[in-house]
């Protein structure tokens, strides 16, 4: 498992948004296309990284989910969560670390917020073997906090 460890970076860094965009790109004919619109701006801040925010976006107007560093022009929806929210969700996987947060006032959205709660990912999904396969791609690429 060394190799996958010296191939891993710090979750949301350059380089690891490059690798994961590398493997959706791999996956992106075998998978279904979005069953909801959602055009959704998404800030992280707090970030580790040089920069104060990562800024993101998630688009699935087109039919294809799209999920690309910048800013849509005019989002549904906006996001904003501290870096350390979006690795228990993301990377920990921790739903009810998410709900506290936002409960808490630390997940802002702004625009419809009914869209948010079409995010969450359906209990079939979590039984996919593509969608395991996906994950698991992007765990090897993904350093743990403790590793850094």
């Amino acid at each position: 498992m060394s190799s996958s460890q010296a191939d891993s970076y710090p979750f949301l860094s350059p380089e690891w948004i490059e690798a994961a965009q590398g493997i959706r790109d791999e996956y992106a004919d075998q998978v279904d296309p979005p069953t909801m619109e959602l055009r959704a701006n998404v800030l992280v801040t707090e970030s580790p990284f040089d920069e104060a925010e990562i800024q993101g976006y998630v688009d699935t107007s087109s039919g294809q989910m799209a999920i690309e560093r910048g800013q849509l022009d005019d989002p549904e929806i906006t996001v904003t969560l501290p870096y350390e929210v979006a690795y228990s969700l993301f990377v920990e996987r921790n739903p009810e670390a998410a709900m506290e947060a936002f409960l808490r006032g630390r997940i802002l959205v702004e625009g419809d917020v009914s869209k948010v709660l079409q995010l969450q990912v359906p209990d079939g999904a979590r039984e996919d073997p593509l969608a395991r396969e996906v994950a698991s791609r992007i765990d090897a690429i993904t350093q743990l906090e403790a590793d850094e």
